[in-house]
């Protein structure tokens, strides 16, 4: 009878030299080694290289650029003052009884109308550049939001990799113990059925990091296909104190925007109020008869009379959408508090999974699989025992990654709310060791 010369519990070390291959070249995963093209593969991309490429090539926010320098052309427009106006009159036609008038009349303009249109001019500016603020914070965001789908998905590809290494290993265990005649042949084919499983879930995880490589590029606008992301799944940003969230809140794109649009609407309101107050015109000029031979100061004032139309409906409709505006700002602050409360507990559940997994679950996964194949070694255990330990650390394991998924995408939506991430957070890791 020979000796099973490569027992189950090598399979330990080639997991640890397959996860330490990966995490020397993450990007090598994305692809399959069999499948590789000829071509050199594409370089990795950091977070902050993949931010950067995004505020570049994003057309949202040219376009809000555009609004900006359109509220500035407004704004010039708004503090101009009304043209005069030149006009020449001519009474009969005959030369020697003909009157000439020439006149200038200068509009001016009363109750502070040009100061209500600079004051809403520039309150649109300021609504403007605000509003750009909020497309950059949710460009960064969902490239953030990107960014670590991709890290996740190269982190399963490494995950699916060390397991198919354990399962081959275990495969042909099963295969040298059945020709020694020490276990069942189905044993054999369970173990090559598990082999099977494994490298079809390595197959779905390549298929999850192509497809993600393909949504940063598309969320990043980069000219170029991307290899491969470079960062640390483990390392997520700590939450700030509960006193700075607040604060962040108050200063949230959302929050400044809606503000800004009640000063806006405030400052319509205040402009038809000003338009009751009728203008008046100025005239200035001369006549000359020809009967006369001599010319003739003219000098007029005109006002209209507000009888019919006292800018009365205007006005109400400016200070019902002020308050509807008034109304939608304290709504948005109610939601945002909701939204950001509940990305907060998402945050809070996945780092206490995520930490439980790390402390208890993980090792005590290792510690059952350690035992299972050294009895399975030893021939104190069947093989199916050896492989529901194996199946029960890989479901561990890729329950941690959702659990770190889960931890990034609740920090992504909080940062997306409260409009990019914190400038005095700190990237801390939950582990110093991968899973």
């Amino acid at each position: 009878m020979c000796r099973f010369p490569v027992p189950m519990a090598l399979a330990l070390m080639a997991l640890a030299s397959a996860g330490a291959l990966a995490q020397n070249n993450p990007s090598a995963d994305a692809v399959p080694q069999a499948a590789a093209p000829a071509a050199a593969p594409a370089a990795s991309l950091t977070l902050a290289a993949a931010v950067a490429l995004a505020l570049d090539h994003s057309p949202e926010l040219s376009a809000a650029r555009r609004e900006i320098e359109a509220a500035e052309g407004a704004r010039i427009q708004a503090g101009v003052l009304p043209n005069p106006s030149l006009s020449v009159e001519l009474e009969d036609t005959r030369r020697e009884t003909r009157t000439t008038t020439v006149l200038l009349s200068q509009p001016i303009e009363l109750g502070g109308k040009r100061g209500a249109r600079i004051e809403a001019a520039e309150r649109a500016i300021e609504l403007a550049r605000v509003q750009l603020e909020g497309r950059e914070a949710e460009l960064r965001a969902s490239v953030t939001a990107a960014f670590f789908a991709a890290l996740i998905a190269q982190d399963r590809v490494r995950l699916a990799l060390a397991s198919l290494a354990l399962a081959n290993t275990g495969s042909q265990a099963a295969g040298k113990r059945v020709s020694a005649g020490k276990i069942s042949p189905v044993e054999e084919t369970k173990a090559k059925v598990a082999e099977a499983n494994v490298r079809l879930e390595l197959v779905q995880a390549q298929g999850e990091l192509r497809t993600s490589l393909q949504q940063l590029r598309a969320v990043t606008g980069a000219p170029t296909p991307i290899g491969g992301v470079d960062g640390d799944a483990l390392a997520m940003p700590p939450l700030p104190p509960e006193a700075l969230l607040e604060e962040r809140l108050q200063r949230a794109p959302a929050m400044r925007q809606a503000g800004l649009d009640v000063q806006r609407l405030r400052a319509l309101a205040e402009l038809e109020r000003a338009k009751r107050v009728p203008d008046i015109t100025l005239t200035v000029g001369a006549k000359r008869p020809q009967e006369m031979a001599r010319s003739q100061a003219v000098v007029g004032i005109s006002v209209p009379l507000p009888i019919f139309d006292s800018n009365r409906g205007n006005l109400l409709e400016a200070l019902r959408r002020q308050d509807k505006a008034g109304d939608e700002a304290r709504a948005l602050e109610l939601r945002l508090r909701a939204e950001a409360g509940a990305a907060l507990q998402r945050h809070n559940t996945a780092r206490t999974e995520a930490a439980a997994l790390q402390a208890e679950i993980l090792p005590g996964a290792q510690s059952a699989f350690d035992a299972a194949t050294k009895g399975f070694a030893l021939g104190k255990f069947s093989y199916l025992e050896a492989l529901d330990a194996q199946r029960t650390l890989l479901q561990a394991r890729a329950q941690y990654l959702r659990a770190l998924a889960d931890a990034h995408r609740s920090i992504t939506d909080l940062d997306r709310l409260l409009g990019g991430p914190d400038p005095t957070a700190t990237a801390s890791p939950i582990s110093k060791e991968r899973p």
